[in-house]
């Protein structure tokens, strides 16, 4: 699950103090791999990274936390700040969804473990004091494979997610987790950036994902396994390919587009993209989701053309699949 807030100031049309910007829903119950096994790859095997990979401690909280801060260094974002008053309401909403159990964002008052409905509630009672601006996003996982660097890489598997995780501006971070005696296992991520925005990414770039040069990204994302569901039509889809700006500036697609090396054909793809996918509720990011998977061991080439608040940008990027 995934869910990002924004303050009334950065964007005008907002009627609300705290504007939904995002929101998705990941339950990777069914464990299915996406990847893994090389350097740089996906969810499935975490052996043999590179040297400044977060060290597996078998706490998930711990090494969700790692793991998400790894990724948002490799895509060249800041790592945020562990604040243990974002740790203590990510547990108590990882505790309150493991006694009820359900996955959710809301929760309902009375019931065991309540406290607060919305992320906004849960952090201030959890000691959080806000100033202005600030933005606040949520990602949830809930799965039977209890290892935090693979929880988080689903979840920035999952498109939606990924859009709160890779949030330029965001500045600290807060995790929790708990399992039930199932082994049915809940990890909650808390981003938040407060008096102010984090500095993100220079005027006139773009950080995408898959980085450039990446091997072993996976071939392929189960569409269902979120919701709202990216590609409602299919399930197994193609991996996410994504680029991002920072909140407060606005990301227009001219052409977005990926194809294999040495093919002269583009593959068919979903753009995900303010305007035209109605769950992408922030105009800061755009993606494209092959619709069908890739191929393994092969190098895709992918190729963006669009503006930032007006100004012309493009990049191309390569990366290499499992």
């Amino acid at each position: 699950m995934s869910k990002m807030h924004q303050a009334k100031s950065i964007i005008a049309a907002c009627i609300a103090a705290w504007a939904l910007v995002a929101c998705g829903w990941h339950d990777p119950v069914a464990d299915t791999d996406t990847g893994g096994g090389s350097n740089n790859g996906g969810s499935g095997d975490f052996s043999g990274q590179d040297a400044s990979a977060p060290v597996l401690t078998n706490n998930i909280a711990t090494d969700g936390r790692a793991w998400l801060n790894y990724r948002r260094t490799q895509i060249g974002m800041s790592a945020l700040t562990q604040n243990t008053t974002i740790d203590k309401a990510a547990q108590g909403h990882s505790d309150y969804q493991r006694v009820n159990n359900v996955v959710t964002h809301d929760q309902t008052r009375g019931k065991t473990g309540f406290t607060g409905v919305t992320l906004e509630d849960r952090l201030k009672n959890a000691g959080y004091s806000f100033g202005s601006p600030n933005a606040i996003g949520e990602v949830i996982a809930a799965t039977q494979n209890q290892t935090g660097f693979y929880m988080a890489e689903e979840l920035i598997t999952a498109i939606y997610h990924r859009f709160v995780i890779f949030e330029p501006v965001f500045q600290e971070v807060g995790s929790g987790s708990a399992a039930n005696s199932s082994g049915y296992a809940y990890f909650t991520a808390n981003f938040v950036t407060n008096n102010g925005y984090g500095p993100g990414l220079a005027s006139g770039t773009l950080a995408a994902w898959p980085i450039n040069g990446q091997t072993g990204v996976p071939l392929e994302f189960a569409s269902d396994s979120e919701a709202p569901d990216p590609v409602p039509d299919l399930n197994v889809v193609g991996y996410p390919i994504s680029v991002h700006t920072n909140l407060t500036r606005k990301l227009t697609v001219q052409s977005f587009t990926v194809r294999a090396r040495n093919s002269n054909m583009n593959l068919s793809t979903r753009l995900l993209v303010q305007g035209q996918d109605a769950e992408t509720k922030i105009g800061s990011v755009a993606a494209i989701i092959p619709l069908s998977p890739l191929v393994a061991k092969t190098v895709y080439e992918v190729s963006f053309s669009g503006a930032i608040d007006g100004t012309a940008v493009s990049k191309t990027w390569s990366f290499t699949t499992k």
